[in-house]
């Protein structure tokens, strides 16, 4: 009989981490922080150098999309696990001040700390609130453009996840993620694990389950693309890469 995930561990053990990422990002973790790591994946010198240095260290991203997303002024975004808010920065660069950003997290201490930075920093036009990406907090067809960054593979509801921002998006509005997947099936051994969830690694959907998920949920796929810059930095995480695919990709779909 295989184990069941037990999410409210699951849900506990991810806070924690990124309470962690929020409050000492300084510290090492199982995966790869800040500037460098930005600046590998793709993100443009000049978008870094525009937005505070509190919300790059704390990035954790795995890809870069903002070339997919090919973000237009006066265009309204939605970011999907947004941290400290990195990535909802560089899109406000983008959308301009014609244009907003809400940024959706989980975890309270990533909610506060980028909200001061929006406040110290005058971003009217930015903002934050915590929430979970299953069940997101917004009328139908509110925004132009939903943007995630390695969270959509930490939920255990992914299909929920999908139909919410479908729910959410525009018509001919635009989902653009960079997520980790694997080639192969993982084991139930893996997949009950909320310690490996928490990693980035018990959560990785087999990658045609977890484009189906999208196209399910009313989404037409039009690029999907490998992130080879980006690397697994624990033992586990790299044994886990090797042993089942496990990989970052970047994407958009359409909602139809």
């Amino acid at each position: 009989m295989s184990k069941v995930l037990d999410k409210e561990k699951l849900e506990q053990e991810i806070k924690s981490i990124y309470r962690e990422v929020a409050e000492s990002a300084e510290e090492e973790f199982h995966f790869e922080t800040g500037r460098v790591l930005a600046e590998r994946l793709g993100y443009n010198s000049d978008d870094l150098d525009k937005i505070p240095e509190a919300a790059i260290n704390s990035y954790a991203g795995v890809g870069y999309y903002f070339d997919l997303a090919d973000l237009k002024p006066g265009e309204k975004v939605l970011d999907l696990g947004s941290g400290s808010g990195m990535d909802s920065f560089v899109a406000m660069l983008h959308v301009t001040k014609s244009g907003t950003v809400t940024g959706l997290d989980m975890t309270e201490e990533q909610v506060q700390k980028a909200s001061t930075i929006a406040d110290d920093n005058d971003f009217h036009n930015v903002s934050f609130r915590q929430g979970y990406i299953e069940k997101l907090p917004f009328e139908d067809a509110s925004f132009d453009v939903v943007m995630s960054n390695g969270v959509i593979n930490l939920s255990a509801e992914k299909d929920r996840v999908f139909k919410e921002v479908s729910r959410v998006l525009k018509p001919g509005g635009r989902l653009v993620l960079s997520d980790i997947i694997s080639e192969e099936q993982l084991p139930d051994s893996i997949k009950s694990d909320a310690d490996l969830w928490a990693s980035c690694i018990g959560g990785a959907t087999q990658e045609d389950s977890y484009l189906s998920l999208i196209k399910k949920a009313g989404l037409e796929l039009q690029e999907v693309r490998e992130n080879p810059m980006y690397k697994f930095i624990s033992e586990s995480a790299e044994n886990a890469s090797q042993k089942y695919g496990i990989k970052s990709i970047s994407l958009i779909a359409r909602k139809k």
